[in-house]
């Protein structure tokens, strides 16, 4: 299945949902970081999160970046989304090796401990809008839905999840985001609770072949849910040779030269992406002209 996520209503526009399946990019990104099973999760999980709430922008140019840091082995993952559908992130730590948690699940929590969820909303104005919050699982998801609450002021479910295979590839990714508006009524709040409390994991819906449109039917289908959009969601990054040689620039003239008396070609990598970009002697020589 392609990835995609899809926006709808519920219950009259009391209800927002959004909802992803995001294999592919989950995937790609495993691929691109060489992320350990516990590590490809967190990145997963975020990634889907982030992807959901760019959907949440105004403007297709507007871009999320969601933050977590720990106290953990893994330190931290970053996942930037924007407004169209476009994803990436990268973690401090990709190897992190853990054994499962008391549930036998992957132990993302285990991989941060304690620490803080920074939302950072760039749309364009003067300054970004930054609200953080404190972790509360290191799980993702109930870290999304604690943020919705305090920061924002917005009751929220948040369901996550990545499924891997044997061979530690991803098998199965994606997540939803319900949202409750300020007039819903007791009694569609309370259908709304009743039925999350029987929900399957976000994994277990999609490996049983259902769609993003199918996972928000089994949870809002008897609150007259209304699919209203539809989107691709993919992993891109706009890393580029030009780019990578501006960052050489800003590391000013004493480095550059430090790396040509090496004599040898020199790689940098992306770290949204980790794809390698290489750099002779005499690239650095022409570099090094343009430094102030």
């Amino acid at each position: 299945m392609k990835d995609y996520l899809v926006r709808a209503t519920a219950a009259g526009a009391q209800i927002r949902a959004f909802a992803a399946t995001t294999r592919e990019l989950t995937e790609y990104a495993r691929s691109a970081h060489n992320t350990s099973p516990v590590m490809t999760a967190a990145l997963g999980r975020l990634m889907t999160g982030a992807v959901m709430m760019g959907a949440m922008m105004k403007n297709d140019t507007d871009t999320i970046t969601l933050q977590v840091r720990g106290v953990g082995p893994g330190k931290g993952i970053t996942a930037t989304a924007k407004g169209n559908g476009e994803v990436n992130g990268y973690c401090m730590v990709p190897d992190v090796m853990l054994p499962p948690n008391a549930l036998g699940k992957l132990d993302v929590g285990g991989a941060f401990g304690t620490g803080f969820l920074r939302v950072i909303k760039d749309m364009g104005l003067k300054e970004p809008y930054i609200g953080t919050s404190e972790l509360q699982t290191g799980e993702i998801a109930e870290d999304l839905t604690y943020y919705f609450a305090t920061s924002e002021q917005i009751p929220s479910s948040v369901g996550l999840g990545v499924l891997m295979n044997k061979d530690n590839t991803v098998k199965q990714a994606g997540g939803f985001i319900i949202q409750v508006m300020p007039f819903i009524s007791d009694e569609v709040l309370e259908a709304l609770e009743e039925k999350l409390k029987t929900i399957d994991s976000v994994t277990a819906i999609l490996d049983s072949g259902k769609s993003p449109e199918e996972m928000l039917e089994i949870l809002l289908g008897d609150l007259d849910l209304e699919i209203t959009d539809k989107m691709d969601v993919a992993f891109t990054c706009n890393c580029d040779k030009e780019r990578v040689e501006k960052a050489l620039i800003s590391l000013g003239r004493k480095e550059i030269k430090d790396m040509i008396s090496e004599g040898k070609d020199i790689e940098i990598k992306c770290q949204i992406c980790n794809k390698a970009y290489y750099f002779s002697p005499d690239d650095l020589k022409k570099i090094i002209s343009k430094c102030i």
